[in-house]
């Protein structure tokens, strides 16, 4: 979607919109997955994990890391990464007021 069409939309649309891209890939989705069930995250266990070159998780890390749905800490060469529970518990909401809101008297 172009600039100047997103701009005939309101901000929640525009928000949202750019959460569902970011989650739109799996390997995003099974980066959150992983780094959801641990205390804290260290790179290198994302790429064993998933199975992508370490290039390529890095590039879904800053993804994510840039809509702040992960939160990241330097410790020495790596770089620690864990859910940013705020912005989750804030995305939660927004999308129950959104199924809250649907109407269910379609076909």
């Amino acid at each position: 979607m172009g600039v100047t069409k997103s701009q005939i939309f309101d901000k929640e649309q525009n928000e949202l919109a750019q959460l569902f891209k970011v989650l739109g890939h799996p390997a995003r989705i099974a980066i959150l997955q992983y780094i959801s069930t641990q205390n804290a995250c260290i790179c290198n266990d994302i790429v064993e994990e998933i199975g992508l070159a370490q290039a390529t998780v890095s590039q879904h890390l800053k993804e994510l890391k840039s809509l702040g749905l992960l939160k990241g800490e330097i410790e020495g060469k790596k770089m620690c990464y864990c859910i940013n529970l705020e912005v989750w518990k804030d995305i939660q909401l927004r999308l129950n007021s959104f199924f809250i809101t649907t109407k269910t008297n379609c076909c």
